[in-house]
């Protein structure tokens, strides 16, 4: 069952004694389309999902931190004036964003509070980015500092790639922080410039987590970062976005295959998602659902992030009449799918993919439903 703001006031309520004097609420997202792009300065499609990190806290007198994780039955704190990076762990993440503010020159106060969420974790929908946007959300409620989201998006990426060690793009912590309801959000990865793209009438969004994990930190997401600035360096520009299709096709013999299929998929991605923004627009869902099957064959073979998991789930929602596209979502190497389908079999498209990909596997998959929702705030109106 989702998290409620009743559920994370109650845990607060009985771990401190009293009610909390905020709750924030940051989702995690799913990328419709644009996997990998995002550190190439290009362009992605995601959406917020009604699957968060919830945060219940009130003030303290002193500069200190103390979190209670109800998750994961741990408690954590630190002091802001003696932040210094420890074992790996979901502290790090509170413990980074708060580095990552202050080092930007804005003041913090110490609170308490109690974290709870329900995104599943390396699952490839962002837990990690919405833990930052949730830790930010509760040190501006605290410090009553302005909620700029993509300033706090950039703090937030910053946090993740020199705090905790993995080099991220913009687009989890940005759509964390700026996400629409109703809405994907069309991002340039470069200028930080948002459009938000309406979902289309009659279609709903459906995560297919393979129960499959595969650690960011330990995967060869890295690697395939260096390949892309490798590639960009030898077409001389400042990252593969710049690179046209024709001017990619006229000298990418000289690479070597790797790399070649590295930048390969990134330059045909990019090409995909402003496709894929503008058939949702037209209300063109079938054309949106043959570009996200492009997209995973795009991962699967040039990219080669995919999991014999993923293309199995990916296979089993393709093969469903209701479904429109589907493909691998997020990192890689397992996690979830997505896809986009007609909302009114929603039911049925769930069972029958569940059962067609448990029988391929022998995994049991977790698929549900999700809409789009708003970026990270503060809940209001629970009688707090």
């Amino acid at each position: 069952m989702p998290i409620t703001p009743q559920d994370v006031a109650g845990h607060f309520a009985r771990r401190f004694g009293g009610p909390p004097r905020w709750i924030v609420r940051s989702p995690g997202r799913v990328n419709l389309i644009g996997e990998h792009t995002d550190y190439n300065d290009g362009f992605v499609l995601p959406l917020a999902i009604d699957r968060a990190i919830w945060i219940a806290l009130r003030p303290r007198d002193d500069r200190r931190v103390l979190v209670h994780s109800v998750d994961f039955g741990q408690s954590g704190e630190f002091a802001l004036d003696e932040l210094s990076a420890g074992e790996a762990g979901w502290i790090e993440y509170l413990k980074g964003t708060a580095w990552s503010l202050q080092e930007a020159g804005l003041p913090l106060a110490g609170w308490e509070g109690v974290l709870a969420g329900d995104v599943p974790v390396g699952a490839g929908l962002s837990s990690s980015a919405a833990l930052e946007m949730a830790t930010a959300r509760a040190f501006a409620a605290r410090g009553d500092l302005h909620w700029d989201p993509t300033t706090m998006a950039k703090l937030g990426q910053r946090a993740e790639n020199q705090w905790v060690g993995v080099n991220c793009g913009i687009m989890d912590q940005l759509v964390s922080a700026a996400g629409r309801a109703g809405h994907a959000l069309l991002i340039d990865c470069r200028t930080l410039h948002t459009r938000p793209v309406p979902l289309p009438d009659g279609v709903a969004v459906v995560v297919l987590d393979t129960s499959t994990r595969r650690g960011l930190v330990d995967s060869a997401y890295n690697q395939r970062r260096a390949q892309c600035e490798s590639a960009a360096e030898f077409f001389q520009v400042p990252a593969l976005r710049d690179v046209a299709l024709e001017l990619f096709q006229r000298l990418s013999s000289k690479l070597d295959e790797t790399t070649r299929r590295r930048a390969r998929h990134v330059i045909t991605e990019n090409e995909r998602t402003l496709q894929a923004a503008e058939a949702m627009g037209r209300g063109e869902v079938s054309a949106l659902g043959v570009l996200m099957n492009q997209s995973h064959e795009s991962l699967r073979d040039d990219y080669e992030v995919s999991s014999a998991a993923l293309d199995a789930m990916v296979e089993s929602a393709q093969a469903h009449r209701a479904c429109y596209g589907a493909r691998m979502t997020g990192a890689g190497f397992g996690g979830c799918a997505v896809a986009v389908i007609d909302a009114e079999s929603a039911h049925d498209f769930v069972r029958s993919t569940s059962t067609a990909y448990e029988e391929k596997t022998g995994h049991s998959p977790a698929v549900y439903v999700c809409r789009a929702t708003d970026g990270a705030g503060i809940v209001d109106g629970i009688g707090l």
